[in-house]
């Protein structure tokens, strides 16, 4: 079982700018070292098999220059692949095109997963939610490849049993808790804290109905 609180506390998150020849993007980094070696992480993933035990099911080529597609999100293009240390690929969700790059270092006996996740993001959106917007999404991808690497025996829950995870008091407390610590990583940054605040209860709202 992976304790919640320590699971958020675990997470390092930051967040940035970067010159784009569209404009400045938003950039948001989230990473956790986790106890196993940098070729097992590397499996972890990049194998459609494991990927669907802690993430979601994904088709397509993994390999650069080819196309994924993970079920009911994104899909892009693999742009870089440095087995085993990380890859780059785009995020397109809609009509919306952004850059994900993942790294993996060894560290503290483990192996750190880092991922960076650039986008162009429309200034009323980012208003109304913040880091929270993608943020919270990439929490929840972390902590289930903590519950993997804990138990990689074991398989995702269904729609029906994430949706009753999300609404009981573990995954309240879960989105809250995450929440909060984006609110923080937004304030660093420059946000205002009473802006932050309204953002982290926004994004919040949003991930469990309340």
């Amino acid at each position: 079982m992976i304790d919640v609180r320590q699971q958020i506390s675990n997470v390092r998150r930051t967040l940035g700018h970067r010159a784009l020849e569209a404009g400045e993007a938003r950039v948001s980094t989230i990473s956790q070292v986790y106890d196993t070696d940098i070729d097992d992480l590397w499996e972890v993933v990049t194998s459609p098999d494991r990927i669907a035990r802690w993430f979601l099911p994904v088709s397509g080529e993994l390999k650069e220059g080819g196309h994924y597609q993970l079920e009911g999100n994104a899909g892009g293009t693999v742009t870089r692949c440095d087995k085993p240390h990380g890859y780059a690929a785009t995020w397109e969700y809609g009509k919306e095109v952004s850059w994900i790059e993942v790294r993996l270092t060894p560290e503290a006996g483990g192996t750190r997963f880092e991922l960076e996740h650039v986008a162009h993001v429309k200034d009323e959106w980012w208003t109304q939610f913040g880091p929270t917007a993608t943020g919270l999404g990439w929490d929840s991808g972390l902590y289930g490849l903590a519950r993997h690497l804990d138990d990689p025996a074991a398989r995702r829950p269904g729609p029906e049993e994430l949706m009753a995870w999300v609404g009981s008091d573990e995954g309240k407390l879960f989105y809250r808790l995450a929440a909060d610590a984006w609110k923080d990583v937004a304030i660093a940054d420059g946000e205002d804290p009473v802006a932050a605040a309204a953002q982290a209860d926004r994004g919040y709202a949003a991930y469990t109905g309340g």
